[in-house]
């Protein structure tokens, strides 16, 4: 059975919401850091933390990635709605793991979810239901 995380964009968060390209450019924008970390090591560091490659079958709700050795296969992205922990509906990005997916993307999918909720200062629901709050809360 499929799992999800949900990065949720509530009060408080620095974004209202996010589209696919925005996503997209998240992503992007953690592989040439950890493209930056790989170089100041002198070690291609780029391929172990992102080990995908980014696919689309021309669908404007979701893309997925793909993973490019034996140890990942699948990551899906998409965007919508959820309920947050206050129980108002708003605009999420939803993180799925399909039946194929192995303990290193689950792991790499965790991985994610938390950069992208930390740098946009979001509610996160982890894939195991727990809720992790990146936002200033009062």
């Amino acid at each position: 059975m499929s799992q999800s995380a949900y990065i949720k964009f509530v009060q408080g968060s620095l974004a209202p919401s996010l589209t696919l390209d925005d996503v997209r450019s998240n992503l992007q924008h953690y592989r040439e850091q950890t493209a930056l970390t790989g170089t100041q090591l002198d070690w291609d560091y780029a391929e172990a933390a992102f080990p995908y490659t980014f696919e689309s079958k021309g669908d404007d709700r979701w893309f997925y990635l793909k993973g490019i050795t034996s140890h990942y296969n699948h990551i899906l992205f998409g965007t919508g709605e959820a309920t947050s922990a206050a129980g108002d509906t708003v605009p999420c990005v939803q993180v799925v793991l399909p039946d194929s997916a192995t303990h290193g993307d689950k792991a790499k999918a965790n991985e994610l979810c938390k950069y992208m909720a930390k740098q946009l200062q979001a509610e996160l629901t982890l894939f195991n239901g727990r809720t992790v709050y990146y936002y200033p809360r009062k």
